[in-house]
């Protein structure tokens, strides 16, 4: 019998049992369960479980915090409880039953743009290089930039736009991608729509506002604008998803002898025609008037309430999955304006969530069961991700919750008042300032400033309101 039988036996009582138990899985340090009635889980007695260090409720799923043994616990549940064995993206379909409409729509939103998240953080940091040695005149007594003065500088600056274009330039392929990976269908079709979508053909998206003249095709009865979409987020999401949905039906009523013949061929041609037609035009249309609702807010007289309230509700909107919506805002500011002013205060909400949760590892660094959940999560938020330390440390006490939103709101305030600007989305964290564009790194570095420093000395303080002491009370623990 190992270490792990006993605790598991508790946790398999605790959360009503094998047949309560639709889907289980794991991450890195959390269970993650799909139950067919979340009332059943005895919430207060399964955080009384030693091996456990904390629970909550996110996306439908239930989650159990066990930290860096969870691999090892989960076989051993996995056999007391005689579940199988089952992916996270399985566990996710599960979890959606127990989803609202909403929830499901940015579900879907985010299932579109988390396989792509590595390309956009990799391309903001070569868009952020790039600047660095291009734009910041730093010799010859701050006259003439690296690329200035150095050929071998020039050819990296050249070269790393490669990538960059790839990345955002070419941003429809990834997403009309994702959304066929998404759904099931081919994907290989996702992809040749997306180029078909910035094809060099096409009169390049930047080069519209400025064209004398627009080629068209001209089909005689009818002329359709050969404009290309690079960097539209929009109209790759709605032709992706007709794409797809026109695959489904179609591989309904056609007859499976033939479907690898004329499926595709159905499929891809209208979905193309359709996009050109009137998804692209509609789509631009719907970016222009969202980024530009976003950017007129953050920058008119009124932009320090606007970015008060978004730092303020950011880390909420993480609790219930609702940020995801923000990627694509971020994509669109970026195509429309250069880069997005709405990304750095994600960042810095990240930050302040972390030193929220660096105050509470100073005020219970005598706790070691609640440090290995603690330490983790400060790292983790640091670096961009949030959950670990809002679901494991700070919603369970509340008050550094409180903290850390307070914090984020100030150094919101401070980003877009001094007019911080990202090259695109990042590493959502510390690192995330080598995303911003390189005039407003030291304005953004004194956010960061706030975000670190605001966040702990709330929490010291809250921690010994009534607040504070309310929250030790509850979880039976010893006020510092």
């Amino acid at each position: 019998m190992s270490k792990y039988t006993e605790p598991a036996k508790e946790l398999l009582e605790k959360v009503g049992g094998s047949d309560n138990i639709d889907v289980v899985t794991h991450c890195a340090t959390r269970m993650r369960f799909v139950l067919n009635d979340p009332k059943q889980a005895d919430v207060d007695a399964i955080e009384n479980i030693d091996l456990v260090k904390g629970t909550f409720t996110q996306a439908g799923q239930f989650q159990v915090i066990v930290g860096n043994e969870v691999a090892s616990f989960y076989n051993e549940f996995s056999k007391i409880a005689g579940v199988g064995d089952t992916s996270k993206d399985e566990a996710k379909e599960k979890a959606k039953q127990n989803m609202n409409i909403l929830q499901r729509m940015v579900s879907h939103l985010a299932d579109i743009f988390t396989p792509i998240i590595p390309a956009l953080v990799v391309g903001g940091l070569i868009l952020g290089f790039r600047n660095l040695i291009g734009e910041v005149n730093m010799i010859n007594n701050g006259t003439q930039s690296l690329v200035d003065t150095s050929q071998f500088w020039q050819g990296v600056y050249d070269f790393l736009w490669l990538i960059g274009e790839a990345i955002f330039h070419f941003l429809p392929v990834a997403i009309t991608w994702a959304i066929s990976r998404k759904m099931g269908t081919t994907q290989v079709l996702g992809i040749v729509l997306g180029i078909t979508l910035v094809s060099p053909q096409l009169l390049n998206a930047y080069g519209v506002a400025g064209a004398e003249e627009i080629p068209f095709w001209d089909f005689g009865f009818a002329q359709i604008d050969m404009i290309g979409y690079q960097a539209q987020v929009i109209p790759a999401i709605l032709a992706g998803f007709v794409l797809a949905y026109l695959e489904i039906w179609l591989r309904k009523v056609i007859p499976q002898v033939v479907s690898m013949i004329f499926v595709p061929f159905f499929a891809l041609i209208p979905a193309v025609l359709v996009a050109h037609m009137v998804l692209g035009p509609i789509g631009w249309e719907i970016g222009s008037w969202i980024s530009n609702v976003v950017y007129d807010g953050l920058t008119s007289a009124f932009g320090w309430l606007f970015a008060a309230i978004f730092g303020f509700a950011y880390a909420p909107l993480v609790i219930t999955g609702l940020h995801h919506m923000t990627n694509a805002i971020d994509l669109q500011l970026m195509s429309e304006f250069d880069g997005t002013i709405l990304w750095p205060m994600i960042a810095l909400s990240n930050i302040a969530q972390g030193s929220a949760v660096v105050a509470m590892i100073y005020l219970n660094r005598k706790d070691k069961k609640e440090q290995q959940v603690s330490v983790p999560a400060a790292v983790s938020c640091y670096l961009g991700v949030t959950e670990p330390a809002l679901f494991g440390i700070n919603l369970r006490y509340v008050f550094p919750f409180v903290a850390g939103i307070c914090g984020s709101a100030v150094a919101a305030v401070i980003s877009v008042g001094t007019g911080v600007m990202a090259n695109s989305i990042g590493v959502g964290g510390i690192p995330g300032i080598l995303s911003i564009q390189v005039p407003d790194m030291l304005k953004f570095a004194i956010a960061m400033l706030a975000a670190i420093v605001i966040p702990f000395i709330l929490t010291v303080i809250f921690a010994r309101t009534k607040m504070g002491k309310q929250a030790y009370i509850r979880l039976g623990k010893t006020q510092p």
